[in-house]
C-alpha cells in the first residue's frame, strides 16, 4: 500500500528513495489544488466544466527562446501567416495565471521534457532553476520525456525528492533543493531488476468531487534516443498496453474520468498553431506515432496531452470504440499552452464524449507583449546572477544568423559548423582523422548575430553556445570501414529513420546525394559519395569523430555504434568553443557554412 506525504506548502508531492523505487503513495490516488482544504461536493447541476491546462517540451528555457526557436507561426484570414515572438516563463506564467482566472476547477499538467537540453540558465544548475519554477507555475502533473533522463535515473529522483547535487553540491549557501511540488509520471518505466515502476504511474486530481486520474507515458523508444548511461538499469515498454493497464486500474477505483500524459508526438500538415488539423475530418491534418498510439489507448482515456515532436496541434483523433477524442500538443519552449474543457458528469463520474459535449481543446501563444509575472522575473535574476560569471564569457564572433534548430533544410549551417569544430579537436588528437558527423537532434538552437545581452552583435557567448550543444557529450573518435560509413549514411534514411530521415550534418570534405524521391536507403545515392573529392573505399578504414551519443549507436546508427579503436576527446561544447575562439575575431568573424555539402533531389 502507497503512504501519503505532504508539503504544507502546496498541494500532495510524490516521494520515492530512488530510482528503483515505486513512488509511495498518494501521489498515485490524489491530491487537492494549491492551497485547497477537503471539501464536501458542491451543490449544483450534473454537469461541472474542467478546465485542463497543458504544455510540453520546456526544455529548460526559463528565458525567452531567441531567433526562430522563439516564434510561433500564426494562419491569418486572408490567407497569410505571419510569425508572432514567444515563449520565456515570465510571460507562460502570466498566461496561465490569467487563464485561470474565473475556473475554480482547473488543472495545470505537462507531457514531459521539461527539463534536459535546456540553455545555460537551467542546465548549468542540472535544471533546479527550471524545476523551482514550474512549482512558482503551479504545475500540478507531468509525464517523464526522454530528456528527462539524460542524466540517468538517479538525478531525475533527485529532481523529483530535492537535495544538493552529488557531485557540484548546493548552489548557494544555505540553501537546499526542495524538488518537485509536482508528481513526475512514468508508467512504462521500470527498473529491470524489480519490475516495478521507478516513477508514479498515475495521480488523481480531486476537487469538490470532481476526480480526474492522470496517467504519464514516455516513448517506448526513449533508449534510442538517450546515452546509455542514462537509460542504464531501465526497462520502457508499449505506451499503448501501459496506459491501458493503469486505466483499468483507476477505472476500478472509481475514477471514471482519465488523461493521458504521452510523451510522443506527431506532425500537422501545417506549421501554424491555429491550423485546423481536422478540417478535412477527424485526424485528416496529422501523421505520426502518436495517430496510432490514440487510436489504440483504451476509450477508458478521455483526452492526450501529447509532445515529443516540438509541434503544435488540437486534434480529434477517434478512439478504438470510434469516439470522438481530443490529442493536443503546443508546441515548445513554453511558447504556447492548450486550454482544453472536459465536461464531467457527477453522475457517471466520467467525461462526457459526445457529439453535443464532447471535449474542446484549443491553443493559445504566450504572446511577450503581455506584463511578466513578478516572481519568475525574480528567480531568473537569482539564477542569472549565479550564472554571470561563466554565461557572458565571450567565445567567438559570427557575421550573421548561424541557423541550427531552426534551419528549414535537412542540412544546417550550423550543423556544419558543429561538425567542422569536431573534426578540428579530432584532428588535434590524431591527425589520421577524417571526417565528423553531427545528430541534427544534438542541435538545441541557433547562433543569432543580434546581441542576446550587453555583449554586443555579432558576439557568440558562452551562454549561447551552451544553448546550441548542452548535453555535454564528448567527441569520439573511431574507425569505420568504408561499408560501415556508407551503411550509416544510409541508416539515416532507413530502418528507424526511415518514417522520420535523421540527416547527420557533415563535415567540409563530405559530399553525396540524398535523392528524397526515392524510398528507404536508396535515397543516399551511393555512388556520389565522396571524401575530399574520392569515392569511398568500402575496404578502407575512415578515422571519424562524432559525439559520444552517436558512437554509443544512438539515433538508430548502429553502424557508428560499431566503431573500432575508440579515442575520447574533449566534451564537444569545449570542442566548438575552441574553434570560434581560434578561428574568428571581431574583425574576421565566422560567416555561416553555406550547407551544400549535401545535394537535395526532391
Amino acid at each position: 500500500m502507497y503512504a501519503q506525504t505532504k508539503r504544507p506548502r502546496r498541494r500532495l508531492r510524490a516521494v520515492f528513495a530512488g530510482a528503483a523505487t515505486l513512488v509511495t503513495a498518494g501521489a498515485l490516488m490524489a491530491a487537492l489544488p494549491a492551497g485547497a482544504a477537503p471539501q464536501k461536493e458542491a451543490a449544483g447541476g450534473r454537469y461541472q466544466d474542467v478546465q485542463l491546462l497543458s504544455f510540453n517540451d520546456f526544455h529548460g528555457n526559463l528565458e525567452p527562446p531567441a531567433g526562430s526557436s522563439g516564434q510561433v507561426t500564426e494562419d491569418q484570414a486572408d490567407g497569410t501567416t505571419k510569425k508572432i515572438d514567444a515563449g520565456g516563463v515570465e510571460y507562460l506564467a502570466s498566461s496561465l495565471r490569467k487563464a485561470r482566472q474565473g475556473h475554480p476547477y482547473s488543472v495545470t499538467a505537462a507531457a514531459g521534457d521539461l527539463i534536459g537540453a535546456s540553455p545555460l540558465l537551467s542546465g548549468l544548475f542540472h535544471d533546479e532553476p527550471t524545476v523551482e519554477a514550474m512549482n512558482k507555475l503551479d504545475l500540478d502533473v507531468t509525464s517523464v520525456g526522454n530528456h528527462e533522463f539524460d542524466e540517468g535515473s538517479g538525478e531525475l529522483a533527485r529532481l523529483q525528492n530535492g537535495g544538493c547535487h552529488p557531485k557540484d553540491g548546493c548552489y548557494e549557501d544555505g540553501r537546499t533543493f526542495e524538488g518537485a511540488d509536482y508528481p513526475y509520471l512514468a508508467a512504462n518505466v521500470t527498473d529491470e531488476k524489480t519490475g516495478k515502476p521507478v516513477l508514479a504511474p498515475y495521480w488523481v486530481w480531486k476537487h469538490k468531487g470532481v476526480k480526474v486520474g492522470f496517467i504519464g507515458v514516455t516513448l517506448e523508444g526513449t533508449p534510442d534516443i538517450v546515452s546509455a548511461e542514462g537509460v542504464k538499469g531501465l526497462k520502457f515498454h508499449d505506451e499503448i498496453e501501459t496506459v491501458d493497464k493503469y486505466a483499468k486500474i483507476l477505472d476500478k477505483q472509481g475514477v471514471k474520468s482519465i488523461v493521458a500524459l504521452v510523451h510522443e508526438g506527431g506532425a500537422p500538415a501545417s506549421a501554424s498553431y491555429n491550423y485546423d488539423c481536422d478540417a478535412g475530418g477527424a485526424g485528416s491534418g496529422i501523421s505520426g506515432p502518436i495517430v496510432d498510439i490514440a487510436k489504440g489507448i483504451t476509450s477508458k482515456v478521455d483526452a492526450l496531452v501529447t509532445g515529443h515532436t516540438h509541434n503544435a496541434y488540437a486534434c480529434t483523433i477517434p478512439d478504438p470504440a470510434g469516439k470522438p477524442r481530443m490529442v493536443t500538443s503546443a508546441s515548445s519552449f513554453g511558447k504556447l499552452y492548450t486550454d482544453t474543457t472536459l465536461t464531467y458528469d457527477r453522475a457517471t463520474k466520467d467525461v462526457v464524449r459526445t457529439s453535443v459535449k464532447s471535449p474542446t481543446s484549443e491553443n493559445h501563444v504566450v504572446t511577450r507583449t503581455q506584463a511578466k509575472a513578478a516572481d519568475m522575473t525574480a528567480l531568473i535574476g537569482q539564477w542569472n546572477k549565479l550564472a554571470a560569471p561563466v554565461a557572458n564569457q565571450p567565445v567567438g564572433f559570427i557575421s550573421a544568423d548561424v541557423p541550427g534548430r531552426g534551419a528549414t533544410t535537412p542540412e544546417a549551417p550550423l550543423g556544419d559548423l558543429i561538425a567542422d569544430a569536431q573534426l578540428e579537436h579530432a584532428k588535434s588528437l590524431d591527425p589520421k582523422a577524417a571526417l565528423a558527423l553531427m545528430n541534427p537532434g544534438g542541435i538545441r538552437s541557433d547562433l543569432v548575430f543580434k546581441a542576446s545581452g550587453s555583449e554586443g552583435d555579432g558576439v557568440v557567448t558562452y551562454g549561447e553556445g551552451f544553448a546550441v550543444q548542452p548535453f555535454s557529450n564528448t567527441v569520439n573518435l573511431v574507425d569505420l570501414t568504408g561499408e560501415q560509413l556508407v551503411t550509416a549514411l544510409k541508416q539515416q534514411v532507413s530502418g528507424a529513420n526511415a518514417a522520420s530521415p535523421k540527416i547527420l550534418q557533415p563535415s567540409a570534405g563530405l559530399a553525396y546525394t540524398l535523392d528524397m524521391t526515392k524510398a528507404g536507403a536508396d535515397r543516399v545515392v551511393t555512388d556520389s559519395i565522396r571524401l575530399n573529392g574520392a569515392a569511398i573505399d568500402p575496404a578502407a578504414t575512415y578515422r571519424v569523430a562524432m559525439n559520444s551519443f552517436l558512437a554509443g549507436g544512438g539515433d538508430g546508427f548502429a553502424a557508428l555504434g560499431a566503431g573500432k579503436n575508440p579515442l575520447v576527446g574533449s566534451d564537444d561544447l569545449k570542442a566548438f568553443n575552441d574553434y570560434l575562439t581560434a578561428n574568428s575575431s571581431a574583425s574576421n568573424p565566422i560567416a555561416p557554412p553555406k550547407a551544400d555539402r549535401i545535394t537535395i533531389v526532391k
